[in-house]
């Protein structure tokens, strides 16, 4: 009896590992959900329960003990599909039969503990590069690509620190965009810069919570409304920082 409480335990810890990486990472909640009960399915749970919020994972497992359930708290969220991909990879050789809960853990806790994410110099330099091309796309000019290139790669690279010293991300985009505001009216004021609102549009994309809104919408559709009203909320205050900085230095004009 004490064996198989210890063995439904420790299915449960990778299942809620698997899960907390996915919701970690940007991952939407209801392939969190399928996820872990799918794990939780091929290594012999037939009847487990998952409940997802953006800020934490109820998890329960039924056999012939008593019920258990186990919460983890998240309070950290990023983007990296990366882990997501390797998540769902893992996830598919436990229903072949290739890892046992043992096997999986490990690799859970190694991807864990691994920064998948590009260097730092290359995400502002693709942040810089996106910011350029959006102003393009948004029919502006050529000769205002660099100004909108270093407003964009500066705003994101303020984004990043801002939110190291603050970790509260409504004041860091707030900051971030303030910056982005601040370099395009300098470069309009200076004359190397020519279209002020095309060079903000395209420097504050990067900043623009993109895969947050489709998540949302994707969670509503799937009928986890809890979550895809909170992840909406959350793209909206984004959006409201960003707008807001920008509105300060409007201000001023």
């Amino acid at each position: 009896m004490n064996n198989e409480a210890e063995r439904t335990y420790e299915i449960m810890e990778v299942c809620l590992l698997a899960g907390k990486i996915m919701l970690q990472s940007g991952g939407e909640t209801y392939r969190v959900e399928d996820t872990m009960m799918r794990m939780a399915a091929s290594f012999g749970i037939e009847k487990s329960h998952s409940y997802v919020t953006p800020t934490g994972i109820i998890f329960s497992a039924e056999g012939s003990e008593p019920t258990k359930t186990k919460l983890i708290r998240i309070s950290e969220r990023s983007t990296d599909l990366e882990k997501v991909a390797i998540v769902n990879s893992i996830s598919r050789k436990i229903s072949s039969g290739d890892l046992n809960s043992r096997e999986a853990m490990k690799q859970l806790k190694e991807i864990e503990a691994k920064d998948l994410s590009f260097p730092f110099r290359m995400q502002v330099a693709a942040a810089s590069l996106a910011s350029g091309c959006f102003m393009i796309m948004f029919k502006g000019e050529w000769n205002d690509f660099l100004p909108s290139m270093i407003a964009g790669g500066a705003g994101y690279l303020s984004f990043v620190y801002f939110h190291r010293f603050v970790p509260i991300k409504f004041f860091s985009e707030f900051l971030a965009a303030f910056v982005i505001g601040l370099l395009s009216l300098l470069f309009v004021i200076i004359g190397v810069g020519h279209q002020l609102d095309k060079i903000i549009i395209g420097s504050v994309m990067p900043l623009v919570p993109g895969l947050l809104v489709t998540n949302a919408i994707r969670d509503l559709m799937a009928g986890h409304l809890v979550s895809g009203l909170s992840k909406g909320a959350e793209a909206f205050l984004t959006a409201f920082a960003i707008g807001a900085g920008i509105a300060v230095i409007l201000k001023f004009l």
